[in-house]
């Protein structure tokens, strides 16, 4: 298989099935200095030729929205803050997507990297894909000591508690639409990325990283540059991870996974 087309039959006459359309989310919180780069490069990824750039200004007040507007995404407005309500809105937003790209808007991430992240997921091989910065490179300083220990406690948890390999909750993922909002999410704030880790764990979906490149970000980070900041949004991804231990999915495919 390719990551152009998925074949419905071994022969070679079978037919091909189109790629799904794949909408990029971008929550973002006063980037106006970074989201522009984030949206061109974007753009140029041919994978999401017939797909779309999907920004939410979570309620910035830098004109970031609109900056964003100019470089060629949709922006979607979430007047809730919290990462969560961010990555949300823009998931219902992308009603004509099949897969969900989710990274942020400060240029940490690299847009390069999306079709090395969806490889695995348009190839069948994985339900849930993520972006991982210990497996990739990170730039000097692109992540504090806290955010780090922070990141490889929840990791370890994961591992003990749900069985995943994991190695970073890292913010570039891919997942299909219809997995994502089966996941019923509810954390609304930092505590989204590992929800959709550990609940899908227990939904039975297939996990997989690959490596990524992490950038030191453009601009101030919102709670990452204080000590009390990281504490807070560390202690938040921890208990998320330890909240959803015994948490069960509502329904079950025709093959016994929880879909």
């Amino acid at each position: 298989m390719t990551l152009a087309d998925h074949h419905t039959g071994d022969n070679a006459g079978a037919g091909r099935r189109p790629r799904p359309r794949i909408a990029a989310v971008i929550p973002a919180l006063d980037e106006a200095p970074s989201i522009a780069r984030v949206v061109e490069g974007l753009s140029g990824q041919a994978l999401l030729a017939s797909g779309e750039i999907i920004v939410v200004d979570n309620g910035s007040t830098d004109g970031t929205g609109e900056i964003a507007r100019r470089a060629g995404a949709r922006v979607v407005r979430e007047g809730r803050r919290g990462y969560g309500y961010a990555c949300l809105a823009g998931v219902l937003a992308a009603r004509d997507a099949e897969v969900i790209v989710l990274l942020d808007g400060d240029a940490a991430d690299e847009p390069d990297d999306l079709p090395r992240v969806l490889k695995p997921l348009l190839e069948e091989e994985a339900d849930l894909v993520v972006g991982s910065r210990a497996l990739g490179s990170r730039a000097r300083g692109s992540m504090t000591w806290q955010q780090i220990f922070g990141n490889h406690l929840a990791a370890f948890l994961m591992r003990v508690l749900y069985g995943v390999r994991v190695s970073d909750v890292g913010p570039f993922r891919a997942i299909r639409r219809e997995d994502l909002l089966a996941l019923e999410m509810r954390e609304m704030t930092y505590g989204w990325p590992s929800e959709m880790i550990v609940k899908s764990a227990r939904t039975g979906y297939r996990y997989c990283e690959v490596p990524v490149t992490y950038h030191q970000r453009i601009g101030i980070s919102k709670v990452g540059d204080t000590l009390v900041g990281s504490l807070k949004v560390g202690w938040r991804i921890i208990s998320t991870v330890l909240r959803y231990s015994r948490w069960t999915p509502r329904k079950t495919n025709a093959a016994g996974v929880h879909r």
